[in-house]
C-alpha cells in the first residue's frame, strides 16, 4: 500500500492580491476574539505572502524582528502592527458595534 504524504498548509501561498490579503485579515480580526498574537500571526502570513524582506525595508525593522513579532508566539507593540499594516497597504477600519 502506498504511503500518503502530506504537506503543511501555508495560507501565504494563497494570498495573491491586495483584496485577498485584506479579506483574510478582516476574517482573522473577526475570529481573533481579542487575541493580539492571533492578529499578529495573520499579519505575518500576509507579510510572508508579500515578501518579508520588502516589508522589513518598508517598515525600517529587521526581517528577524518581524518574523519574531509576527510569529503568533507573542503580541507585538501597536506601533509595529501599524508599521506592518502600512507597509502591506492595509488600513484599520472602525465601526460601531451593534447589539
Amino acid at each position: 500500500m502506498a504511503k500518503t504524504v502530506t504537506t503543511r498548509y501555508d495560507i501565504a501561498e494563497h494570498l495573491r492580491t491586495p483584496e485577498e490579503m485584506a479579506a483574510y485579515f478582516e476574517a482573522c480580526l473577526e475570529e481573533a476574539d481579542g487575541d493580539a498574537a492571533f492578529i499578529a500571526k495573520a499579519l505575518g502570513d500576509i507579510a510572508r505572502a508579500k515578501g518579508m524582506s520588502q516589508i522589513a525595508r518598508d517598515t525600517g525593522l529587521s526581517r528577524e524582528s518581524l518574523y519574531k513579532a509576527l510569529s503568533g508566539d507573542r503580541s507585538p507593540g501597536f506601533d509595529t502592527i501599524l508599521k506592518v499594516m502600512g507597509a502591506l497597504g492595509l488600513k484599520l477600519h472602525v465601526e460601531a458595534k451593534h447589539g
